[in-house]
């Protein structure tokens, strides 16, 4: 018997030591690979830099802001987005005419903001004032390099219209044949091509373009759609990357101090216990980092704030057995027998007191946003895994401790 639960903690220990290692350094198996925890988790702007921006939207004289506006807004602004290749962007809407926007980890915060506040409205105007086409004509637009008329290699945004612009586009070369066809973005002048034929197959080009990734901006913007409504920026904040990777190396390296601290003091202030403690509460913190990087969370600033609160609960739910343990050990009881009425006795109060915080973090879900949500999702992930932990798993490995013979001195758990 002995023998066997020996075996038992010996696999614990070497599973945990090695889903650790795991987590740290990522495996390598064939055609099998297991990345390291910290490249599987998502981070947010606050860690890593990026872009925050509220846009409101403009209302004008008989162009009301409408939910099916800023709706449609959003839609835009996350093709936008995606096109720029951001991981994780969030999208919400703020109020009745406002719109949030957070993008962690952008290079170019300067383009981005350009790009996803430009309305994006696209026509192209005759020598008489008037509106051939839109950018709602275009079904297809791309970056490429074109010859000039002079055979120098120049980039265009490439663009092929639907039938109804086709056959618009198609009408207006062959009225204003030789004259300029005005293509405008936004109600700026940014190409005024000659026509020099009628142009029937539903292709035209935007020439004009400084670089291909200006036609690509262009394009891009062209493809995703022009925004319902105009759009000005209330709020900009933007974080460096270095800022941000400051941020989360001091975050990091505070929590493991304080993870540190608590597992000093279980072992010192608790000995036996406090050494199972540190088992399950290494158990604990792998578990937390295996859910958060196969739900795909978002770790931001307040995120770890949740996780080192959870943890500290964690660690509060094992000081409540373990105190009522040692009362159990002073009545008389044996050990097993202790261990059982004292994890009987301090269930309810767990459960009291996670619960309690569990019901905080589903409020704070539902009505915060940002920074506070992530602060939610970990704090109710942290209580969840917490509960299973210190109620489950601490037990079984403590009684596996003892049936092993290993630590049966009473006085090594306070009696």
């Amino acid at each position: 018997m002995k023998g066997k639960n020996r075996i038992k903690l010996t696999v614990l220990i070497l599973i945990v030591a090695f889903v650790g290692w795991v987590l740290v350094n990522g495996l390598s198996l064939g055609n099998y690979k297991v990345i390291p925890v910290k490249d599987a988790l998502n981070y947010g702007l606050d860690l890593t830099g990026g872009v925050y921006v509220v846009l409101e939207a403009q209302e004008t004289e008989g162009d009301p802001v409408t939910d099916e506006k800023i709706n449609r807004a959003i839609a835009t602004i996350r093709q936008r987005i995606d096109a720029l290749g951001v991981s994780e962007p969030v999208i919400a809407r703020q109020g009745d005419d406002r719109i949030r926007i957070s993008i962690p980890d952008i290079q170019d915060q300067q383009e981005a903001l350009e790009l996803i506040g430009k309305t994006a409205q696209l026509e192209f105007i005759t020598p008489d004032e008037e509106v051939v086409i839109t950018g709602a004509h275009v079904v297809e637009s791309n970056a490429v390099y074109q010859n000039n008329s002079m055979g120098v290699q120049q980039a265009v945004v490439s663009l092929k219209l639907n039938a109804e612009g086709t056959e618009a586009f198609a009408e207006a070369t062959q009225e204003f044949l030789n004259q300029v066809i005005e293509i405008k973005l936004d109600g700026e002048v940014i190409s005024s091509p000659v026509v020099g034929a009628v142009i029937s197959n539903g292709e035209a080009v935007i020439e004009g373009m400084g670089s291909i990734e200006e036609a690509g901006n262009l394009a891009m913007l062209i493809k995703a759609g022009a925004l319902p409504v105009a759009l000005d920026p209330v709020e900009i904040r933007t974080i460096g990357p270095t800022l941000g990777q400051d941020s989360f190396s001091k975050s990091l390296l505070g929590g493991l101090i304080g993870i540190a601290l608590v597992l000093a003091f279980m072992l010192l202030y608790y000995r036996a216990p406090g050494f199972v403690a540190c088992i399950a509460l290494s158990i604990y913190i792998l578990l937390f980092l295996l859910s958060s990087a196969a739900l795909g969370y978002t770790l931001t600033l307040p995120g770890i704030a949740g996780i080192i609160l959870s943890i500290g609960m964690a660690v509060d739910a094992n000081v409540i057995i373990f105190e009522r343990v040692k009362e159990e050990l002073k009545l008389g009881k044996s050990l097993l027998a202790a261990v059982d009425a004292g994890f009987k006795r301090g269930f309810t109060t767990i459960v009291d007191a996670n619960v309690t915080t569990l019901i905080a973090g589903v409020v704070l879900f539902a009505m915060g946003s940002g920074s506070v949500r992530g602060f939610a999702v970990t704090l109710m992930l942290g209580i969840g895994w917490s509960l299973f932990t210190s109620m489950f798993l601490t037990k079984r490995i403590l009684k596996t401790f003892i049936n092993a013979s290993l630590i049966n001195n009473r006085k090594m758990y306070g009696a």
